[in-house]
């Protein structure tokens, strides 16, 4: 909503500037997006008067030479375009030097065979509308001379405010106006008249015919007649410029007044040609079949649902939308009914979105327009037009009126203490209440003989908002100050941070953050072709899709099931932008289909039933949090160091062991094939338990690995690119449910170290390798590392040498040479009656 400062001024006085006046909405809980000065740039323009005219003819438009008569300078040449003016004309001259809006400045130049010695202003060159057909032709009493800015008052501010959906009234200076003044406790004199003794004229009966057959879609309807108008009028300059600083086009004397009244008051009005009216109007719903040929030209085949206007031909309006064509207002219109309604908010809404036809009138019926206003906005309506027409009011008038009667609301005085959180004395609730329009008479006491009192308060008519005690609360909070409000942080109670799972969630962010790998966030949703993209087969559990009901695209309908397709696509956005050394990983939730019921539809008067919820439950898909890594170009760049390193499928493994460590976990790697890993280059992620005997031991929790060339083919990208994905939600799950880790006391004896070499079959892991060498060197193992492996002719075909270095240690003594070697060769007889390995010479 735009607002010049005048016409704020013209119905408030006394204000201050308009940052003031922003600042003091914004305190009230308006926001105001922006202050913008207009006419500030306007400079050198003065009246001149039209001495001589001389039509100059060229081959593609005729041009005149005009002599301006602007004192004290005298006369001088100008060219011109525009034929709206005659010889003894006063108009704005804009002279050599003079600068228009935009920071456009006049020159003198040669044209057309002349020296144009400046120009004749039209209203848009001068910032005031946007006519540009014809050069603004002022009175012909204005002074010759005078500064153009100055006659017509084009310095101004213009507020441009977002009014939030409940607060309908904020969409009318009316409306800011009775904020501002009471923002800085200035009187407020309703324009509309309400709540005053002036009598609205012509309210006898025998207006026009009116029925309005849906009571509860229009509450009321008001029609007011006009004849006479005079086709000619013109609306006058100054109105026309509070229209355009308000953001609308002048079009014509009636069309303006309806608009005026609509950002004034608040009260849309509709303008019918009432000699293109058959009949009385009707206010009803569609019919099956019916069309309606609108003002922007459209036909438009309307819906049973939509509330219209019609006559004895038919609709001839949607109700609070847009009129018809075949009723318009048009040059030739001498006779004009007024329509001023109130229609339900949500029928006009609906209607608006079913017909993707939004209007000024209906952006505030939608919010909610006083339904006591109609009349008085006709009355308006027939006023100006008598004075800016010459039309003549015609006696009757209609007021057809089905409101509702006003509700009261009990509202304790304690009560915006107790929700603002702060002591506000019972008089400024009593006078906060009265600021907004509200009747507050009390009503009793509180709970006890000594509680504070309550208030019977009847809300206006223009706040349809207020409905209950928290929204008199809300306003006697906003026009009190939020400002006012002590912030005081609350006591955090013991025990209430971060779970151990959220804790586990940000150590694996963290984790993977400091290994070089950057967190990303894509969109949960994948197109049908995700299951080819990545070769995943129909039993794959990721093959069960949820498809969205209502989808954002169509090539995007599906839930993910994992979330490597958003991972790669980022990657290969990346890549497109130059950027090809990644490791990027994200963790979310995936959503995975559950062979279920058709949920139920719970009622809406009463909770669900523990059945019902647990059969909602039921039916929601399967949603586990995973963590997922990316990896492709250079994981150790090039430098002095010597040549950089790219990634290969062991970047992905230790990706994998880094989520891992950070929940206190293990990971045993073995080779696997699952898509969309390579076969021969897939590892298959399982947690490793402390002993072989625990449940949890042999848990797949993801795999790792470089991607199938498949697969890389399908998304783009480079080649041996890798990826990782773990079920997060199960890693923190074991985490969470094993006893902490104890850290034992650090030894401050010396360690002993001892090589081994064993010899074992090509298919045994290193994992087998290092769970028995581990059991069998028992608690004197403090380090084991695989520092060798080797596979030639030495050892035999079908077999591999494996050297580990074990380093012992004791806490209470230094080892003896027995001791250690004793713990060796009770490591190596474990990895040879567990693996079948033996020891190399």
């Amino acid at each position: 909503m735009k607002i010049p400062m005048s016409w704020l001024r013209a119905t408030v006085a006394g204000l201050p500037p308009a940052k003031v006046v922003a600042e003091a909405l914004i305190r009230a809980g308006f926001e105001v997006e922006a202050v913008e000065p207009v006419g500030r740039d306007i400079a050198g323009v003065v009246v001149g008067e039209v001495r001589a005219i001389e039509v100059v003819e060229t081959k593609k438009k005729n041009v005149r030479w005009v002599t301006v008569q602007v004192p004290p300078t005298g006369t001088r040449g100008v060219i011109c375009g525009a034929f709206n003016f005659e010889v003894g004309d006063r108009v704005a001259v804009a002279l050599p030097g003079a600068v228009l809006p935009g920071g456009f400045t006049i020159t003198s130049r040669k044209t057309y065979g002349h020296l144009s010695d400046g120009m004749i202003c039209s209203v848009r060159e001068l910032g005031i509308g946007d006519d540009h057909d014809g050069i603004l032709v002022l009175p012909a009493d204005t002074p010759l001379g005078v500064d153009v800015a100055e006659l017509l008052d084009l310095a101004d501010d213009v507020l441009d405010i977002a009014v939030t959906p409940d607060r309908g009234y904020g969409l009318s200076v009316r409306g800011i106006a009775r904020e501002v003044a009471t923002a800085f406790g200035l009187a407020f004199q309703d324009p509309a008249g309400l709540g005053t003794d002036r009598p609205l004229a012509g309210t006898a009966a025998g207006g026009y015919p009116v029925v309005v057959e849906d009571t509860t879609a229009c509450t009321r309807y008001v029609a007011r007649t006009v004849t006479g108008v005079s086709p000619q009028a013109r609306t006058p300059l100054g109105l026309t410029r509070r229209l355009a600083l308000s953001g609308m086009r002048p079009v014509s004397a009636p069309v303006d007044v309806t608009n005026l009244i609509m950002l004034g008051l608040g009260q849309p009005l509709h303008a019918f040609d009432r000699a293109k009216l058959s009949g009385p109007i009707v206010v009803r719903r569609a019919r099956p079949g019916e069309w309606l040929v609108t003002l922007d030209g459209v036909k438009r085949e309307l819906d049973p649902a939509d509330l219209v206007i019609a006559d004895g031909s038919g609709p001839v309006a949607l109700a609070g939308v847009m009129g018809g064509a075949a009723t318009e207002i048009s040059a030739e219109t001498t006779e004009i009914l007024i329509e001023a309604a109130h229609f339900d908010p949500v029928v006009i809404a609906r209607t608006a979105r079913r017909h993707q036809l939004g209007s000024e009138a209906s952006r505030r019926f939608e919010r909610g327009v006083d339904p006591a206003l109609a009349p008085a906005a006709a009355e308006t309506a027939v006023r100006m037009l008598i004075e800016l027409t010459g039309a003549t009011a015609e006696p009757g008038a209609t007021d057809v009126d089905h409101r509702p009667g006003p509700v009261t609301i009990a509202f304790p005085l304690a009560e915006p203490e107790r929700l603002g959180g702060r002591p506000y004395p019972a008089e400024a609730v009593r006078q906060r209440l009265v600021d907004i329009g509200c009747a507050a008479v009390a009503a009793g006491t509180g709970s006890g003989p000594d509680g504070p009192g309550v208030l019977a308060v009847t809300p206006p008519s223009w706040r349809g908002d207020l409905t209950r005690p928290a929204d008199l609360v809300e306003e006697v909070i906003r026009l009190e100050g939020y400002d006012t409000i002590p912030v005081t942080l609350p006591r955090l109670p013991a025990g209430r941070g971060l779970t151990q799972g959220q804790r586990l969630r940000r150590a694996v962010d963290s984790a993977l953050a400091q290994q070089g790998c950057l967190e990303v966030r894509t969109v949960p949703f994948v197109g049908d072709d995700t299951l080819t993209q990545l070769g995943l087969e129909a039993d794959d559990p990721r093959a069960a899709a949820v498809r969205v009901a209502n989808p954002i695209a169509e090539d995007a309908a599906n839930l993910r099931t994992t979330l490597l397709p958003g991972l790669l696509a980022a990657a290969v956005r990346n890549i497109g932008r130059g950027q090809g050394d990644l490791a990027l990983f994200e963790t979310g939730l995936v959503f995975r289909a559950v062979a279920a019921a058709t949920p139920p539809t719970p009622a809406v008067d009463h909770r669900p039933s523990e059945d019902e919820i647990a059969a909602l439950n039921a039916a929601l898909p399967d949603q586990p949090r995973l963590v997922a890594v990316v990896l492709t170009g250079l994981r150790e760049p090039a430098g002095w160091w010597g040549p950089g390193r790219p990634a290969d499928w062991q970047d992905a493994v230790a990706a994998a062991h880094t989520v891992a460590g950070a929940t206190g976990l293990e990971l045993s790697v073995a080779a696997d094939a699952m898509m969309p890993w390579h076969p021969g280059r897939c590892a298959r992620l399982t947690v490793a338990g402390p002993e072989a005997a625990d449940p949890v031991a042999s848990r797949v929790v993801g795999h790792a690995g470089e991607l199938h060339p498949r697969v890389i083919a399908a998304y783009g990208l480079p080649a041996r690119t890798c990826a990782m994905e773990l079920d997060l939600d199960a890693l923190v799950g074991i985490a969470s449910s094993r006893p902490p880790i104890m850290a034992s006391a650090v030894s401050t004896y010396p360690p002993a170290d001892r090589d081994i070499a064993l010899v074992v079959e090509a298919g045994v892991t290193v994992a087998q390798v290092t769970a028995a060498l581990r059991a069998g060197a028992g608690h004197l193992l403090e380090a084991l590392t695989l520092f060798d492996v080797y596979e030639g002719a030495q050892i035999g075909g079908g077999k591999r040498s494996l050297a580990f270095g074990l380093r012992l240690r004791a806490g209470d003594r230094t080892l003896t040479a027995e001791e250690a070697n004793a713990a060796r060769d009770a490591a190596v007889a474990e990895a040879t009656r567990v693996t079948g390995a033996t020891l190399r010479s």
